[in-house]
Order: C-alpha cells, then sequence, then structure tokens
C-alpha cells in the first residue's frame, strides 16, 4: 500500500506593523531628504542646525535627483 502525504501551503500576508513602519520609514526620509532644513538636529545643536544645514549637505544631490529644489 502506499501512503500520500498531503502538503499543506499557507497564504500568510505581510503583518500590518511591518507595512506601518515601512510608512514611517518613508515618511521620514521624505521629510529629511525634501524639507528639512536642520529641524531634525535642532533639538541637539539648537540654531547651530539651522545655520549649517547639515542633513541639508548630506542629502543636496539627492534632493535634485527626487525634484525638489532647495536653491
Amino acid at each position: 500500500m502506499s501512503q500520500s502525504k498531503e502538503i499543506a501551503i499557507s497564504k500568510s500576508s505581510v503583518p500590518k506593523i511591518a507595512i506601518i513602519a515601512l510608512a514611517a520609514v518613508f515618511a521620514l526620509g521624505l521629510f529629511v531628504v525634501g524639507f528639512d532644513q536642520g529641524h531634525l538636529l535642532a533639538p541637539v545643536f539648537g540654531e547651530q542646525a539651522f545655520d549649517q544645514m547639515w542633513l541639508h549637505e548630506l542629502t543636496h544631490d539627492m534632493r535634485h535627483a527626487a525634484g525638489f529644489p532647495c536653491h
């Protein structure tokens, strides 16, 4: 006698928490690249973060490539 084995394949969807986490990372990245002029670092570095615009300089070329004008 031969025995047949049943293979169960379950379709699992992507967890909602993963989608929320990815959306949050995307939104933060969009803010940093497109709009930040020192706002994220201001609580740590104070007014110097606005004067030196470190995040702006780090993301400057990416900002232009994405179509955001900055100067």
